[in-house]
């Protein structure tokens, strides 16, 4: 199990809680001694023309710092996709987050489409063809939703279940109809008990991790892999993605 991570994340880029000083040094407090770090670099301008629009990198690019910081983000995303092709699975502690980056426009503290970048070049070098797509963050993934509409190839799935155990179950029935190339994991920790969702538990994503990897090695030769979404509370926020990595891993 490989985390891909690179020092400029722990930039202060904006003002919101996804560039809040703290948050990856949380995460990297609790799973650095026990996973390897691998460093990416930045996505090429041609790699990210594989899910937007030309005008909408020219608006990010004026953020400079921001925009600068994203390219790293998508990089990173993308490596971890490589490293799974490779036979290891891997996660991505990058940010921006991406899942509410459309083609075209973005919000949420996202600018660039991290994870449906990294699936658009696998299939654009035909390393997949199909793919699926978990988001279990709080919010929806209105921006990989819009990017693959119309792409039957890439399921794009995001639980919305009420209690606990309904949610991870949910999980579980969607992937048993499930087979693909390879699976991804939008992985946003802000459903958390004691984040914003106040619904899962630690326990709970090391459960879904463990869900991952057994369709992985069911459906998709193992591949699998996941990109830091959500997740604000920084008291638990390194425990969650730990857990949810020792069971992927």
């Amino acid at each position: 199990m490989k985390v891909v991570y690179h020092p400029r994340y722990l930039e202060v880029y904006a003002s919101d809680p996804a560039a809040r000083p703290g948050r990856i040094e949380s995460i990297l407090q609790e799973v650095s001694p026990h996973f390897d770090l691998v460093t990416p670099e930045p996505a090429s301008i041609e790699e990210i023309e594989l899910v937007h629009t030309k005008w909408h990198i020219a608006e990010i690019q004026r953020m400079g710092q921001t925009y600068e910081v994203a390219l790293l983000a998508a990089g990173g995303t993308i490596k971890a996709a490589e490293l799974a092709m490779s036979g290891e699975p891997a996660f991505g502690l990058v940010r921006p987050p991406g899942h509410h980056a459309s083609p075209d426009s973005c919000w949420g503290f996202c600018f660039f489409n991290n994870m449906a970048i990294s699936i658009a070049k696998l299939r654009k070098r035909g390393k997949i063809n199909s793919a699926v797509i978990l988001d279990f963050d709080l919010h929806f993934g209105d921006g990989t939703e819009n990017v693959f509409s119309g792409v039957p190839e890439v399921v794009y799935y995001h639980p919305e279940d009420r209690s606990r155990q309904e949610f991870v179950e949910g999980i579980a029935r969607f992937l048993d109809r499930q087979k693909a190339d390879i699976i991804a994991i939008s992985a946003g920790f802000d459903r958390g008990v004691k984040d914003w969702g106040g619904l899962l538990a630690v326990e709970d994503y090391q459960t879904i991790g463990k869900l991952v990897k057994e369709f992985s090695l069911k459906a998709c030769k193992g591949r699998r892999y996941g990109v830091l979404e959500g997740g604000y509370n920084h008291d638990v926020l390194g425990k969650n993605v730990k857990a949810f990595l020792d069971g992927i891993s």
